[in-house]
């Protein structure tokens, strides 16, 4: 289906959830549109500047942990990501992105801070003794059924652990087939929320695994033309499956 108007995606304070190359999510998602004829706009917002309330696609990236809790702060005074989500927004949080829109996260002077709460999971360190170590590495994941979505694959780099909170809404992105994820005993990375998607997988994402982009532009659209290709991408991913020894 397509619309008169521009998707709007916006990138949310790239000079701060930007460490890992997530803003390259914002390129696939407008690339994916155009190759389709649809007209896009990414939206860079710096952080101190308001996040426009009337975009289609909300982007968070990975950060360090100072950076982390800036933006957290940042955020709950605007909130217009959250009223965003509540007119049927998309959100794609990556790593910090995904500890921050959660409800709560540590910093790295090991205080717990507030996140926006819009998926019901929290971040510590850890949730058990002793520390586990860093995650750090390729990760693979398989999608849960219902997302109807080939392996995803990415890497991962974070400190934190990620559960669900008693009685929460939303459900793991997927099981981890190698890697770490939420670290959790289920194995699982991610939440699925309605239309928010958290994760711990960068690469970008998006890059990696165009099938999910599309996931979140038909979330935009209802529906989107077929895409072919390019070939690369999925000669690439199968060579890094089998690199891994993961057989989807």
């Amino acid at each position: 289906m397509s619309r008169d108007s521009a998707t709007r995606i916006a990138l949310i304070y790239p000079e701060l959830l930007g460490t890992y190359g997530d803003g390259g999510n914002a390129t696939v998602l407008a690339q994916r549109l155009r190759w389709r004829g649809l007209p896009a706009e990414v939206i860079g917002v710096p952080a101190g500047e308001p996040v426009p309330a009337g975009c289609d696609i909300y982007l968070l990236g990975g950060g360090e942990d100072e950076p982390q809790v800036l933006a957290a702060e940042g955020l709950r005074q605007n909130n217009a990501i959250a009223h965003a989500v509540a007119q049927g927004a998309v959100v794609l949080a990556v790593c910090a992105g995904y500890q921050v829109i959660g409800v709560s996260f540590p910093g790295g002077e090991g205080r717990i801070h507030d996140g926006l709460g819009l998926v019901d999971v929290e971040t510590r360190r850890s949730f058990e003794q002793p520390v586990p170590p860093r995650a750090v590495g390729d990760i693979v994941v398989e999608p849960a059924p219902e997302l109807a979505l080939p392996l995803l694959l990415g890497y991962e780099n974070h400190g934190g652990r990620t559960r669900t909170l008693p009685n929460g809404h939303g459900r793991p992105l997927g099981t981890v087939r190698k890697g770490v994820g939420n670290g959790t005993p289920d194995h699982t990375d991610g939440v699925v929320d309605g239309r928010v998607i958290g994760t711990y997988l960068h690469g970008p994402v998006l890059a990696q695994n165009p099938a999910l982009a599309d996931l979140l532009l038909s979330w935009v659209h209802g529906w989107l033309p077929e895409l072919a290709g390019p070939p690369e991408t999925e000669v690439l991913r199968q060579a890094r499956l089998h690199a891994l020894d993961v057989h989807a």
